[in-house]
């Protein structure tokens, strides 16, 4: 057989039929070199992941608990979401460098940047959230002259403001996901059907998470159902997320994204357990607020890693390119 038959996959003398000779390439880089950079966030990055799901979740307690009639549930939510919002903010701001560029960011709206949406997004939610902590204070200001005429509005006011970030409280908890999901990094950008459900779990099992902590267990029954229900989305979600993205799960199973995500599952299994069980015991409710807010801490930390890992190594570029190839030429 020559050599081009070889090459081909020819008949050959006494040949039985086609065949490849020639063994698959083993993989090589580009000289060892990366081919996408590594993203140049900051762990702020991960931080504000992490604040602002804790935010959008703790608004949408909130306003369930100002619905049905909550005050110490609602008040948890809503000074919660404001404390997350001014966290959120810190850790982008400082992760820009400059305050400015955070201002610079609304002198347009670009539909297609999730960046210029989440800038929106962000502020959106900051305005109604606002407004619905500040009439927390409606009970310690006098009821006389101008001030008490404000106090009597407070309330109202404060509705519609917790309704108005509950309202944008979805798209603040997913849109980082989204933002995610539109980079070059691997990972990343192969999760973006799934990375949305981690994100949006881990902000609803962290919103209740925050009200287990700081409301009594007779008020703590929608913040309980929501930890659960976010719980088990997030779970779910996060195995799809490594399991599912053939050589792109890699890097949420191994290294140090590996080891965060397999405490995140840990955490959030055994608080969603003690939500359920502790639903006449504070302590116990508290803890597993605790193990909630830790498993979702660990859960965007691991993501944040995730994405890094698949970047500085040039496997996960290159070889799910060539399959692509392949499959495009099969086809």
């Amino acid at each position: 057989m020559s050599e081009g038959e070889r090459r081909k996959g020819g008949k050959g003398k006494g040949g039985k039929g086609d065949r490849v000779m020639v063994p698959p390439a083993d993989f090589r880089s580009y000289y060892g070199q990366q081919v996408v950079k590594t993203p140049v966030w900051r762990h702020d990055i991960a931080a504000y992941l992490f604040t602002g799901g804790l935010a959008a979740g703790s608004a949408l307690i909130a306003a369930g608990a100002d619905l049905t009639g909550r005050p110490a549930l609602r008040t948890t939510g809503r000074v919660t979401a404001l404390a997350a919002l001014g966290a959120s903010a810190y850790f982008l701001v400082n992760d820009l460098g400059r305050p400015a560029r955070f201002h610079h960011m609304l002198r347009v709206a670009k539909p297609t940047s999730p960046m210029s949406v989440g800038t929106w997004i962000l502020s959106a939610f900051g305005a109604a959230a606002g407004v619905a902590a500040v009439a927390e204070a409606a009970p310690w200001l006098p009821r006389d002259g101008v001030v008490g005429l404000a106090a009597r509005a407070l309330p109202v006011a404060g509705r519609v403001g917790g309704l108005a970030a509950a309202a944008t409280a979805p798209a603040l908890a997913t849109y980082t996901a989204v933002l995610l999901s539109d980079t070059a990094t691997p990972s990343w950008h192969e999760a973006y059907p799934r990375l949305p459900f981690v994100f949006a779990g881990s902000a609803l099992a962290s919103g209740g998470a925050a009200g287990l902590i700081g409301a009594p267990v007779a008020q703590a029954g929608p913040a309980r159902t929501l930890a659960v229900a976010g719980a088990a989305l997030e779970l779910t979600a996060t195995h799809g997320v490594e399991h599912k993205l053939g050589l792109l799960s890699e890097p949420f199973r191994q290294g140090k994204a590996g080891k965060l995500l397999r405490a995140a599952r840990l955490l959030t299994a055994a608080g969603a357990a003690g939500a359920l069980l502790g639903a006449r015991s504070r302590v116990v409710s508290a803890l597993a607020g605790a193990a909630l807010l830790a498993g979702s801490v660990a859960t965007r930390y691991g993501v944040f890693e995730a994405g890094k890992a698949s970047a500085a190594d040039p496997k996960y570029t290159v070889l799910p390119q060539r399959e692509r190839i392949a499959a495009r030429q099969d086809s």
